[in-house]
């Protein structure tokens, strides 16, 4: 796996991935701040907003089609939730000068003023956000909220998250909150966005045929900014509470029922014990082979889908199922059964290799990505904890029957979320 280098420059951090395996050049920019109530919102609406123009190109046609005129550039932002933190996520790619020849200035080079001015440059009127875009913005992401509900998966994920940490940050969409959107305006955004980029933690990542060396200078020449300081992230270990586990039940029109049910794992990315949640969760239900898949949806046909997702940021499991309303209270039962078969070590010799392998050829597939790459290193800078590809594997590889028991001995169920229709009772199972 390739290495990155990096530097710290205008109080930012730049890490650079030598590489001539890719024809583009892939950059990604990373801008996180702890999830809090107060600035969840903002923060969301900020990048939307960056989105419509910059100082050099204010106009939002004018500053598209400043994409098309670098080869056809790509831009595009997410907004993500890693742990405790809510995070930006800008993306650019370019092709190599290469392949284009006869530019007079670097495409790289262009691309990264592009990046810089949206970031640190945005388009302004009377010392603020422009106010058409703030107010038009605000609708956009309102919308972008409110489509939560109709996306029934996604929305019962999140209710479980929110009902199992409702008492944590990690509860908060990174989206933010649709009854925050009307007391926002151009001033009071602009604020939060001067406020946002001197309180960030701020990655830059290149990723493509340069050096170092090479974009050190144009980074520190084009990333001006009023920083005073580098800010890291701030790595908490897991605390290890009483659960005291506790049912939910939601009624909204809907003709098959999601089961989540929310384990707390107490295992994060930083820890030595992370190679084995890794395993415990692939046996439980990341893969096809899993425990939950089988025997849940392939042996009992009681779910549509069924599955696991770990977040190794916040140590917490999600079980997700798609199911007949009528069939929760066995379904509910068969999941049980699963986890306390992992916890009584009844995992088969087949389950464990598969899972290994599984989690060992994702890891490979990251090579094929400059984005999975960047993601990968980014992982290691967000906890403090620096694992190459190859340490991951070997340490995977080593984890045997009774790590993977052991990991299942601390699991915890926590929350179980179910969202059915509003008959109030449900049919009797056959």
């Amino acid at each position: 796996m390739p290495i990155f280098s990096s530097a710290e420059v205008n109080h930012m951090r730049l890490h650079v991935l030598s590489t001539r395996q890719f024809k583009t050049t892939s950059i990604a920019m990373y801008i996180g701040i702890p999830l809090s109530q107060a600035t969840v919102t903002s923060t969301a609406l900020n990048v939307h907003v960056w989105r419509r123009g910059n100082s050099h190109f204010p106009e939002t046609k004018r500053f598209l089609e400043r994409l098309d005129d670098l080869y056809g550039a790509g831009f595009g932002y997410d907004l993500i939730k890693r742990g405790d933190n809510q995070i930006i996520v800008l993306r650019m790619d370019v092709v190599d000068d290469v392949y284009v020849g006869g530019t007079k200035t670097p495409l790289l080079h262009e691309v990264l003023q592009f990046l810089a001015a949206t970031v640190f440059s945005p388009a302004l009127e009377n010392g603020v956000f422009r106010s058409s875009y703030v107010t038009s913005e605000k609708e956009t992401l309102r919308k972008r909220i409110e489509r939560i509900i109709n996306n029934k998966i996604q929305y019962a994920a999140e209710r479980c998250i929110a009902e199992m940490c409702k008492d944590e940050p990690y509860r908060l969409s990174p989206l933010g909150r649709v009854e925050d959107l009307d007391r926002i305006d151009a001033a009071g955004l602009y604020d939060a966005y001067r406020k946002l980029l001197m309180n960030a933690s701020i990655d830059l990542y290149i990723a493509g045929n340069t050096t170092l060396q090479d974009v050190l200078p144009t980074v520190e020449k084009l990333f001006q900014n009023d920083r005073r300081e580098t800010i890291g992230y701030r790595s908490v270990p897991v605390q290890t509470r009483d659960v005291q586990e506790r049912e939910v039940v939601e009624q909204l029109d809907v003709n098959q029922g999601k089961l989540n049910i929310g384990l707390r794992a107490n295992v994060v990315y930083g820890d030595d014990d992370y190679p084995a949640a890794l395993v415990y969760n692939g046996i439980l239900g990341a893969f096809p082979h899993s425990k939950l898949f089988i025997n849940v949806r392939e042996k009992e046909s009681l779910a549509y889908y069924a599955s696991s997702r770990y977040d190794g940021h916040k140590g917490i499991i999600m079980i997700q199922t798609g199911i007949e309303i009528a069939n929760k209270e066995k379904a509910e039962r068969i999941i049980r059964r699963q986890l306390e078969d992992i916890r009584q070590g009844n995992i088969t010799d087949d389950e464990l290799a598969k899972t290994k392998a599984m989690i060992v050829n994702n890891l490979h597939e990251m090579d094929d990505s400059a984005y999975d790459l960047i993601g990968y290193h980014f992982n290691a800078v967000l906890s403090n904890r620096m694992r190459t590809k190859q340490e991951l594997i070997d340490a995977v590889q080593q984890v045997d029957k009774s790590k993977v028991v052991e990991i299942a001995r601390q699991v915890q169920l926590d929350t179980i979320y179910f969202l059915r229709d509003s008959v109030r009772e449900v049919p009797a199972e056959a």
